[in-house]
C-alpha cells in the first residue's frame, strides 16, 4: 500500500508538472502540492475517460493514455489556478 501511495506522489507530480507546462494562462501561481493533486487527479480522471472510448489492454507503454492524463491535468491545473488566483484591486 505505501508503493502504491509513492508511485501515485510520483506520478501526480510527472503528469502535474507536464499538465502545468501544457495548461493555458497563468498557471504559475499554482503551488507545487497543488500541482501533484491537479496530476494525481489527471492521472484518475484521464485514466476513467480513456477506458471509456478506448480498449484498456494494449501491449507495451500506452502513449494515448498518458497523454489522456495530461490533458486531464491541464484542465484541472486551469481551474486551480482560476479559483485561487489573486484578484487585482
Amino acid at each position: 500500500m505505501i508503493v502504491a501511495l509513492v508511485w501515485a506522489v510520483i506520478g501526480g507530480t510527472v503528469i502535474g508538472v507536464l499538465g502545468k507546462l501544457v495548461a493555458p494562462g497563468d498557471s504559475d501561481n499554482v503551488p507545487l502540492w497543488l500541482t501533484i493533486l491537479c496530476g494525481i487527479g489527471g492521472c484518475l480522471l484521464g485514466d476513467y475517460l480513456y477506458r471509456q472510448f478506448y480498449n484498456p489492454q494494449t501491449l507495451g507503454v500506452d502513449w494515448w493514455r498518458h497523454g489522456w492524463q495530461v490533458v486531464a491535468a491541464a484542465v484541472l491545473v486551469t481551474a486551480a489556478a482560476t479559483l485561487t488566483g489573486r484578484r487585482r484591486v
